[in-house]
This record gives C-alpha cells, structure tokens and sequence, in this order.
C-alpha cells in the first residue's frame, strides 16, 4: 500500500495550477474536465504517480467559496535548504507565513508558506545524517 494523493478544492484553478508548478517547482502531470458532474480535476507532483505521491486539485465549476476548517493540518515538503526556498517564494511573490528557522522544542529547520486558496504548506529541511 501507498499514499496516492491528497485532494484539495480549489476556487480559481488555473491560479493554483501556476502557484504549484511557478513557485514550488511541480509538474503539471494531468488534467481532466468533468462536464457532467460539473468539476475539474488536476494532478500535480514531482514525479510520476506511479512513484511519488500527488497533489490533486479539485475545482467545482458553481463554487466560489469555501471553508478550510479546522481539522485540516498542512502539507509537508522537503527541501534541501529552507531559508534559500523561502528567499526563492518570495521573489515569486509567493506567502511566507512562518519565516524559516528552527521548529519549536527541535532544531529542525522549517518555515510555512500559503498557496492561493489558504492552504498552508510546511517546508522542511533535508535531515542531514
């Protein structure tokens, strides 16, 4: 068994497909329109789906809001170097939310970003053994 992805919903897709592939470096690996059921879906990643896991943005074409909740935590990317991806976000004009440094009680290196539709993404430094 494997993760295969993790869905998000989406209000303004082609914003969130640019955020993904422009500012954190994924790929764009499929897309599929659902006029029936009325929706869009999108898989993104850093690899194929055959061996990695994927982000699959979800847009409802007759939803224009929606609430994230509370139970929802974030999701977690590693990076070879927090501080540098952060300086990388943000000339992309990308949303630092918790600048780069160590995690509270630990001396891992993280920061939080946001992507367009408030979905906080943490980044983690490489563990360097």
């Amino acid at each position: 068994m494997r993760i295969l992805h993790t869905m998000l919903r989406v209000i303004d897709l082609q914003r969130s497909i640019d955020f993904y592939t422009q500012i954190m470096g994924m790929n764009l690996l499929r897309q599929q329109e659902y006029p029936t059921g009325r929706f869009t879906l999108a898989f993104l990643g850093y690899g194929p789906e055959s061996e990695q896991t994927v982000i699959e943005l979800t847009y409802n074409w007759d939803i224009d809001v929606y609430e994230l909740g509370t139970a929802f935590g974030h999701i977690a990317i590693e990076v070879d170097n927090v501080y540098d991806a952060c300086n990388a976000i943000k000339t992309k004009s990308g949303k630092i939310i918790r600048e780069a440094g160590p995690m509270n009680a630990g001396n891992t290196i993280i920061a939080f970003i946001e992507d367009p539709d408030g979905y906080p993404i943490e980044l983690i430094g490489k563990n360097k053994k």
